[in-house]
């Protein structure tokens, strides 16, 4: 049964879209089926892989039980994804009935057997689609910059998996806090791997030994709709994502029903 991982953090601009891609892409260099699933009304994933996200099934009529799980994957150059458009962005409201967290679990558990990862973007904010990530995920990653301010709001997420686990999903677990966009020669680089290692500790939250560098090639990429890994492979931020998926790899043992 393969492992369902979420990207989570509230705040914006963390590098949540960019972790669920390159991290999929780096999966899958390194041998394992791997399902992206968007779940962010503003597509960013979907684009990024190359998808299309309008006129075709989401997991936006994913989470409404019109379409199968089947029938919204699609392949792309990447990993497989189900894709996400602006339709999602009204989810709070459509979503409100009995069960509502549940809608993403029970949508992927026909699929989840065919794939080592499932990897999970989602939105930055703490809504029914977050908790629906929460729900599904047997991991959590929290990507942070590498900034004061980055740390503040692990707090808040802190108390909506603590929430989820004692009312939804018991088994959740965080995989860990990943330090992104990182300038390791930098004073307030150390400082806050510091501060990340203290927090760490005090949540028992774990943190990636594996950080990912600062490059423009990670938006080059995205820009191109291209994998990270095969428009700058030498790269170091292609390099650090196949640490990471190297470090997660060395955790997990998954088996894929294909």
């Amino acid at each position: 049964m393969g492992k369902i991982i979420a990207i989570v953090n509230q705040k914006g601009g963390v590098a949540k879209t960019t972790t669920t891609g390159a991290l999929a892409a780096a999966l899958a260099r390194r041998g394992q089926q791997v399902l992206a699933v968007d779940l962010d009304p503003q597509g960013n994933l979907s684009f990024s892989m190359a998808a299309e996200n309008e006129g075709v099934a989401t997991s936006y009529e994913l989470l409404k039980g019109e379409v199968t799980a089947r029938a919204a994957i699609q392949p792309t150059a990447i990993t497989d994804i189900i894709p996400a458009n602006i339709l999602l962005s009204g989810a709070e409201l459509e979503f409100g009935g009995p069960g509502r967290e549940f809608l993403l679990h029970n949508a992927l558990r026909p699929v989840r057997g065919a794939y080592d990862f499932i990897l999970i973007d989602t939105p930055p904010a703490l809504s029914v689609l977050t908790v629906n990530a929460f729900t599904a995920a047997d991991k959590l990653i929290i990507p942070m910059l590498s900034d004061i301010f980055s740390l503040q709001g692990i707090t808040q997420l802190y108390d909506t998996v603590s929430y989820v686990r004692n009312h939804c999903n018991p088994g959740l677990e965080y995989a860990g806090i990943l330090l992104t966009r990182f300038a390791p020669r930098t004073t307030l680089a150390t400082e806050v791997r510091g501060t990340a290692e203290m927090i760490s500790s005090e949540l028992d939250i774990p943190l990636f030994h594996t950080a990912i560098r600062s490059s423009v090639a990670v938006t080059e990429a995205q820009a191109t709709q291209r994998s990270l890994l095969k428009y700058a492979p030498r790269n170091i931020a292609s390099k650090d994502y196949l640490a990471l998926a190297d470090e997660i790899l060395n955790k997990e043992t998954p088996t894929h029903g294909r």
